[in-house]
């Protein structure tokens, strides 16, 4: 097995030419959300303070869009985080492979003068070589307490970096094993400053570990598949697939895996029973003072991600379903300004929480491992009557993309939440439009024009 070194064949070789016209609509999507949470998350207290303890010196790559400049590894590491400081960065392949991929994209591509084909390249080589490796795994590394994006990043990372660098083969192989052993991110740390951390750690570990590989460094050519690597190493069970060929190249995950552009602010686990939510109350006005609970079936491994039933913290509502219905039913959504500590605390959200019950669904759909094949969302009233959606696919991915014009909805809102006073539609666009820049230069004029 050279799942390594045929990993790293394929991205040393892949080309603008190679990939698919389907999945470039994914990765224009990739970079335009992931740059509107950048903005969001930029002046989070996650962010600065992370800022604070890196004290980053100036360097050739834009920090936090407009707020200094610093170093590629650097402005990599806290642009990452602020990417995923509110956690309302898509999600893919188990993950948040955007936030991770595309800061460090940028600021190499800043670094280095490449264009935006080579960018778009470099973001489907990161995709699919996190995807072949996801691909291999049966079991759920939720509950074996890895979080992919900790995970799976630092490689995604290298491989889009060593694209960008143009390394060949070996040199590439040599990245991705040294970017397997920066692996880390734990599903305790969720609920805390600590998981957009996990983001920020793997966009900064994959750029050096292409950097290192480049000048000669040197990891595991066996780093992946050896008996004592990673992908054994992190196996829940130990069922782990090392005997199958690469299909990274030749079936191709990015068109069909896509990814889920989030509609909330919260843990994706919640999104779609808050899609059945939101639908239930559109359809029936209930007032909150007529309920009498509220039950959500979702499948055990997305119940056990959920893991705050009763949270303390705008972090830990975050991954709290009792606190995603609680807002629906009293605000009727669930956005930036709920995520707040003085919602969370109102008298009124604490006590609908209390009327919440999450079951698990130990029935799973084949095509999705993880999920049920629906999540269902029942309310019960004080008189007696009973009202519930099941929803099978959520809202912003790939099966139920956003509505024309909810992408740049989230895109200005987040701009705004950030306190960027750009016109957001020209940087949108060049972002929408990413693989056609001449490079990062104009993106940065038009983020802080």
């Amino acid at each position: 097995m050279r799942l390594t070194r045929d990993l790293a064949a394929f991205c040393a070789a892949l080309r603008f030419e190679d990939v698919p016209p389907e999945a470039l609509a994914f990765i224009r999507i990739g970079f335009t959300d992931c740059v509107a949470t950048l903005a969001a998350g930029r002046y989070d207290p996650i962010t600065q303070a992370l800022r604070e303890v890196v004290s980053p010196a100036p360097g050739p790559c834009d920090l936090l869009l407009g707020l200094g400049t610093a170093s590629p590894g650097d402005a990599a590491l806290l642009n990452a985080t602020a990417a995923h400081a509110l956690d309302f960065d898509d999600a893919a392949q188990k993950g948040h492979l955007s936030a991770a991929q595309v800061p460090a994209i940028l600021a190499e591509a800043a670094l280095r003068g490449s264009t935006g084909r080579q960018m778009a390249t470099a973001y489907a080589a990161g995709y699919e070589a996190w995807a072949e490796l996801i691909r291999r795994e049966p079991d759920h590394y939720h509950n074996a307490s890895w979080h992919p994006t900790g995970v799976f990043g630092p490689i995604a990372v290298a491989a889009a970096c060593a694209s960008l660098r143009g390394l060949d083969a070996e040199r590439t192989a040599h990245a991705l094993a040294i970017a397997a052993s920066q692996s880390a991110g734990l599903i305790a740390s969720f609920g805390t400053m600590t998981k957009p951390f996990h983001a920020g750690r793997a966009a900064q570990a994959g750029l050096m570990a292409a950097r290192l590989a480049e000048i000669g460094f040197t990891g595991s050519l066996e780093a992946l598949e050896h008996p004592k690597g990673l992908m054994r190493g992190i196996s829940p069970k130990g069922r782990v697939d090392l005997t199958s060929p690469v299909e990274a190249g030749h079936v191709w995950k990015l068109p069909s895996g896509g990814l889920n552009v989030k509609k909330y602010p919260l843990c994706f686990a919640a999104h779609r029973s808050l899609d059945g939510m939101l639908d239930l109350l559109a359809r029936h006005p209930i007032e909150p003072a007529e309920v009498d609970r509220i039950v959500v079936t979702i499948s055990r491994r997305n119940k056990s991600t959920l893991r705050y039933e009763n949270p303390r913290t705008a972090l830990e509502a975050k991954f709290s379903m009792h606190f995603a219905m609680a807002s629906a039913l009293l605000a009727g959504r669930v956005g930036l300004p709920e995520l707040d500590d003085s919602f969370l605390q109102r008298d009124d959200v604490q006590a609908m929480m209390r009327r919440v019950e999450v079951l698990p669904e130990d029935r799973e759909d084949l095509t999705r491992p993880g999920e049920a094949p629906e999540d269902v969302v029942l309310i019960e009233t004080l008189d007696g009557r009973r009202f519930s959606q099941a929803v099978d696919y959520v809202r912003g991915g790939p099966e139920k993309p956003l509505l024309p014009g909810e992408l740049f909805s989230k895109f200005q809102a987040c701009l705004a939440a950030g306190g960027l006073r750009v016109d957001a539609r020209p940087l949108f666009d060049a972002l929408s439009t990413i693989d056609h820049q001449e490079g990062t230069a104009e993106l940065y004029r038009l983020a802080t024009a």
